[in-house]
């Protein structure tokens, strides 16, 4: 009881993991600003309302999924280049920590909008993104790598003290409600895949990789034609998948953990072309690294003062052997005696 007790009372009192939180939001701003710039030579093709998906049949879909979307509010295409360029630019705001939790919601919207505007073209971090960043305005995701403009200081000013020791509770609570969201995709999806005969069998992998959509040439069939490596990927996949949530549990593993899951991402990302998934399951792994983090940003921030101080000392001057040095000072002793005593005038 006294444990649970002094957990609680450091959850009230101090922040946990800003700067992991702070990468989450970062990378999360950059995935959503990818989207928009790859997609930006097709954008009235893919998005536009005389598109590949008309307005008006976009239209019926939104009402029939009860959604909304901001390009659904007129069919005009002005309309549609004001909302996408907006987008990009809350997208690229949220990037480089401009904005705030206003900012951050804001970049929600638009994501939501064009994310329902064509969801053929979505690989399923789209889900994650609708779920997680609503999750972030509650922690200080701007608390490190942004730029502050100092509203957001004078505004909690403003705001009374009792409400203001609600920020780190909250800040908690949302950096939990991240990691819980995490362990439950690694979960569920860990539980399917055992299920599942060709996850069973060990060859899964073989099937996976042989799939055009999801097939890196030359790379690809080097690991499906090698029994060993399918072996090794699809067993290691399903193990590693259900027990995520106990390395995380274990402060000791939580690191190993996740860097193992960003490992794993990095392999999805590469091999099967998935990479605004991997890149959102990667970003919500910073904020078990952020102890992490901030020891080797500590020790590379160290490294560069200690470079910097050497390059600014100045140099001494070069000793010249060469040079007329000043006459030695002689013995009297040595002086012939005519020289050695005064003459009496």
């Amino acid at each position: 009881m006294k444990k649970i007790t002094r957990f609680l009372d450091k959850a009230s009192t101090r922040y946990y993991s800003i700067l992991g939180v702070s990468g989450t939001r970062l990378v999360l701003g950059f995935v959503g600003f990818m989207y928009y710039a790859s997609q930006y030579g097709d954008r009235e093709y893919l998005f536009g309302p005389n598109g590949v998906l008309p307005w008006r049949e976009f239209v019926t879909q939104i009402h029939e999924n009860e959604s909304f979307s901001l390009y659904a509010f007129n069919s005009s295409g002005a309309w549609f280049e004001i909302v996408f360029h907006l987008g990009m630019l809350a997208a690229l705001a949220v990037t480089c920590g401009v904005g705030g939790r206003l900012g951050l919601a804001v970049h929600w919207v638009f994501l939501w909008s064009i994310y329902q505007r064509q969801t053929i073209l979505l690989d399923g971090g789209d889900n994650l993104a609708y779920v997680v960043i609503p999750m972030l305005l509650l922690t200080r995701c701007y608390g490190r790598l942004a730029f502050s403009t100092g509203l957001a200081r004078k505004f909690t000013q403003r705001v009374p003290g009792s409400l203001r020791a609600l920020a780190r509770p909250l800040h908690n609570l949302g950096i939990l409600a991240v990691a819980t969201q995490i362990c439950l995709v690694y979960v569920t999806s860990g539980l399917y895949k055992v299920q599942g005969k060709m996850w069973q069998d060990g060859t899964a992998l073989f099937y996976v990789l042989r799939v055009s959509e999801f097939t890196l040439p030359g790379v690809s069939d080097l690991v499906y034609n090698n029994d060993f490596l399918v072996f090794l990927g699809t067993y290691s996949t399903t193990i590693f998948l259900v027990y995520f949530p106990l390395g995380i549990m274990v402060p000791q593993l939580r690191p190993w953990a996740a860097v193992a899951s960003i490992s794993f991402h990095v392999a999805i990302g590469v091999l099967m072309g998935l990479t605004s998934f991997a890149l959102t399951m990667m970003a919500c792994d910073l904020i078990f690294l952020s102890g992490a983090l901030n020891t080797a940003l500590e020790r590379g921030t160290s490294v560069l003062q200690r470079f910097r101080s050497a390059r600014s000392r100045p140099a001494k001057a070069p000793t010249n052997t060469l040079a007329e040095s000043p006459p030695e000072p002689v013995a009297v002793d040595s002086l012939p005696q005519s020289a050695a005593t005064p003459s009496n005038t």
